[in-house]
């Protein structure tokens, strides 16, 4: 299976503190970089079945952003590699702060394809929020459909999708990724989006719905280190079985990548982890 990724790339300036950050003060933090960004993320995880569809700067941060060169995506001469400023709490919870440089860009699909073999096109959240990006994002999913791939949507963050919600109103895929809260802001158009909806619910695990049924699978059992990219590990897990086993286990392997992505820093795979069975 080959999945086309769209989404942003970016480098994570992971920041854990073990205590309540003081406000005009310092909080004693353990700071790492790691490479970040949704797309980035779902791209590591799939490994070599996947095809990254991004931007970044012609930076030192580049290096970082594409897993030291694994990823390889499209170059911004004029535009930084995009970062963002992750706080994690005690409880492994986190607050983001995104910088998306070379992201505000994004390629449309090539004249008359994909650009290459695809069975299913993924789509961030947020290249369709992106005023800068949404036709390029939207690009994608049409010319999916019109070459016979699966589409899927990931709504991305909540707090932009309420601020924006009308960005969706045209947006139309096969299967729709969205966590709790972002599903709650949806409501009604979830259906209007998609036939096929996977709501995750973090520690209480996913929750896969047709429209006639629903299945519900718990979390997998973890120790939570950071959530930072769960939900894109989860993405990558469901989607490298999305259709070739029945949807249980399909949920399954997402939740398994999803517990193996709590327990390590940042949103990836590990330095050294193999990137062709992260997702299966």
């Amino acid at each position: 299976m080959t999945v086309v990724v769209v989404g942003d790339v970016m480098a994570d300036v992971v920041a854990r503190h073990a205590g309540p950050l003081a406000h005009g003060s310092d909080t004693p933090a353990e700071v790492s970089l790691r490479g970040g960004g949704a797309g980035g993320n779902v791209a590591s995880w799939l490994g070599d079945r996947a095809r990254l569809v991004g931007r970044v700067g012609a930076d030192a941060l580049a290096a970082v952003a594409t897993d030291g060169g694994r990823l390889a995506c499209a170059v911004d001469p004029a535009r930084p590699t995009g970062v963002c400023v992750v706080l994690v709490g005690a409880d492994g919870e986190r607050t983001m702060l995104p910088d998306p440089g070379a992201n505000v860009e994004l390629e449309a699909p090539p004249a008359g394809g994909l650009g290459g073999p695809a069975d299913v096109v993924y789509v961030s959240g947020y290249a369709l929020l992106r005023r800068s990006t949404r036709a390029a994002a939207l690009a994608w999913l049409e010319a999916a459909r019109a070459a016979g791939a699966r589409t899927v949507v990931d709504p991305a963050s909540a707090a932009p999708l309420a601020a924006d919600l009308e960005a969706f109103d045209g947006v139309r895929c096969d299967l729709l990724l969205p966590n709790a809260a972002e599903a709650a802001v949806l409501g009604d158009r979830l259906w209007a989006i998609a036939p096929e909806v996977v709501v995750k619910r973090g520690s209480e695990g996913v929750e896969w719905m047709d429209g006639a049924r629903s299945l519900r699978v718990p979390a997998a059992p973890a120790r939570v280190v950071d959530t930072t990219g769960a939900g894109d590990a989860f993405a990558a897990g469901f989607l490298g079985a999305w259709g070739a086993v029945p949807v249980e286990r399909a949920l399954a392997a997402g939740v398994a990548l999803a517990a193996r992505a709590v327990a390590v820093d940042g949103g990836r795979p590990p330095v050294g982890a193999s990137r062709s069975d992260a997702g299966r």
